[in-house]
């Protein structure tokens, strides 16, 4: 029997364990769901014991759990830690799902349930191409590492802590992360980057208290006036961002880069329609789709103080407020960022204002790594192999720490290689899963484990 006749014999079981799964509402984010998040972990440590990995142990972190497992009997081949995670966002509202989200439901051959491509029905696939190759060919490729956590949907507070102090325990070559996304059904996409994360709030103080507008306007400063030509001197009308030493270690674009990014189609009239505005920005000399793949980004994300009722309140405001997050790229720091943009204030503070400002929580280091990493090189051969096409190689506007985290304490890139689709509702009322995409993964792995054990 070879792997792929097992997994095709296997299919129905494993989609009915799928289901299992899924029926767990291992929610991380509500205190209430502790214990399913524990018990998804449970599940998970069987699961990964009964495809035959070794050492499977559930690790107390302070916060949830994280699984590890290991089989570790490939001498002179490279090691690769399979990444994923157990836990999913709230369910709300309620009132939107077509079906219980804890009660997974399939139609047209897709699992509807929250965590569904998010990442239960993701982080299952490695677990499935495994156990078929440890089944059928009584050995692995490679040497195989799985380390699983419950707490990615609330940003992974006790993971940094976890991964410097388990350094040896999870030293590998290469991470393989189940939780991620394809392009489309038919066209694979490689990700290549994603950017990282730091904020500021700024506090803006006049006055002892509020006060009449026609009794002191004029002669004592407005914060809100203070407020909105602070934030005006950050940005130039073109889009430039103005912060002193702002682009200092940014990496610039090749021309690579930008033919990668341009090979992804992008019709800017089309995205416009879709999300309701009437044009795009970019910074001089760059086009929006570069911008938005691979450009730093200084955006104001709330600002408030004074009346805001309704009617006329003729009140001279004592304080104003704004909140501000800068998306960053590779080579940037975040708190770098932060110490810029804390000098940008200090220096642009107008007259009889007092500022102050706070970094805000939850930064994240950007993350890159080379298209020609032996690990994309790998993935690459068996996307062709597997869509008939050659893969988008993608970057994204958003931040995954995990990527950075691992490279800082393991030394190794994290390789995206899952099977979720933008479309499919994630975080939102009925998510679901393409089960074609559930069968598909199981023997991508199977492929991509062979083959990174050649290089």
């Amino acid at each position: 029997m070879t792997w792929e006749t097992y997994l095709a014999e296997q299919q129905f079981r494993h989609q009915d364990e799928l289901l299992q799964f899924l029926s767990i509402p291992s929610i991380s984010s509500l205190p209430s769901h502790a214990g399913d998040v524990q018990r998804a972990a449970q599940w998970v440590a069987q699961r990964l014991t009964t495809a035959g990995l070794e050492q499977v142990q559930i690790f107390p972190t302070g916060g949830h759990p994280v699984v590890y497992g290991e089989w570790l009997h490939a001498p002179g081949k490279p090691t690769v830690l399979i990444y994923g995670h157990f836990d999913t966002q709230p369910v709300d509202p309620l009132e939107l799902w077509t079906h219980l989200p804890f009660e997974p439901t399939i139609i047209d051959d897709r699992v509807y349930a929250r965590g569904a491509s998010d990442d239960k029905g993701n982080m299952f696939t490695p677990i499935l191409g495994v156990e078929a190759l440890l089944k059928t060919e009584g050995t692995l490729p490679l040497n195989v590492k799985f380390f699983l956590e419950g707490q990615e949907e609330i940003g992974s507070p006790q993971l940094p802590a976890f991964v410097a102090s388990h350094r040896d325990l999870l030293a590998c070559d290469l991470v393989l992360s189940s939780d991620g996304v394809q392009y489309g059904e038919d066209q694979p996409s490689l990700l290549l980057a994603c950017k990282g994360l730091a904020g500021i709030q700024i506090d803006v103080h006049g006055a002892k208290s509020d006060l009449h507008s026609g009794i002191y306007g004029g002669a004592v400063p407005n914060p809100i006036h203070a407020l909105t030509a602070l934030l005006a001197s950050l940005r130039s009308p073109e889009g430039t961002i103005l912060v002193e030493g702002f682009y200092d270690s940014v990496l610039p674009l090749s021309a690579g880069d930008r033919a990668a990014i341009a090979a992804i189609p992008f019709d800017a009239q089309d995205y416009q329609e879709l999300i309701g505005v009437t044009a795009l920005l970019a910074e001089p000399g760059y086009t929006p789709q570069e911008h938005l793949a691979a450009r730093p980004t200084l955006e104001i994300n709330g600002i408030w103080g004074g009346f805001q009722g309704e009617g006329v309140k003729t009140v001279l405001p004592a304080e104003a407020h704004a909140k501000i997050t800068c998306r960053l790229v590779a080579n940037q720091e975040p708190a770098t960022i932060v110490e810029l943009l804390t000098r940008h204030v200090e220096k642009h503070t107008p007259p009889g204002v007092q500022i102050t400002v706070r970094a805000l929580p939850g930064t994240a280091l950007p993350y890159l790594i080379p298209a020609d990493h032996w690990g994309n090189q790998a993935a690459a051969d068996v996307l062709r192999e597997i869509y008939g096409k050659e893969p988008y190689y993608t970057r994204a506007g958003g931040s995954i720490p995990v990527c950075e985290l691992f490279l800082s304490h393991l030394g190794a890139h994290t390789v995206g290689f899952a099977w979720g689709l933008m479309d499919e509702q994630i975080h939102a009322p009925n998510e679901f899963f393409r089960l074609s995409s559930f069968r598909r993964g199981p023997g991508a792995y199977c492929k991509i484990l062979h083959r990174l054990a050649e290089k």
